[in-house]
């Protein structure tokens, strides 16, 4: 087939309309009456009234034993026994 190039556009766009006009739309279905396949309830109620449990209370084997005891460090500020005479001294100068 030798046609030009807008015959060739139109037989493209004349191919995909028709494409699209053929099909058909999509529709939700409607709910028949009798179609619920069940009801539920918002909430349940589960009762254990009736249920006994019984068994013993189990604790691990062992003692406790306590953590480390604290630390006593050494205060890492020093104070400096000049400091006093450096301030004077500074005073005196102003």
């Amino acid at each position: 087939m030798n046609l030009p190039k807008s015959s060739k556009r139109t037989l493209a766009a004349l191919a995909l309309i028709s494409v699209f006009a053929s099909g058909k739309p999509a529709a939700a279905e409607d709910k028949k009456a009798g179609d619920d396949k069940g009801s539920y309830t918002k909430t349940t109620t589960i009762n254990f009234e009736d249920d006994t449990i019984e068994g013993d209370l189990s604790r691990p084997d062992g003692e406790y034993v306590e953590g480390r005891k604290p630390v006593k460090h050494s205060n890492l500020i020093r104070i400096r026994e000049e400091f006093k005479q450096k301030v004077m001294d500074s005073v005196g100068e102003l």
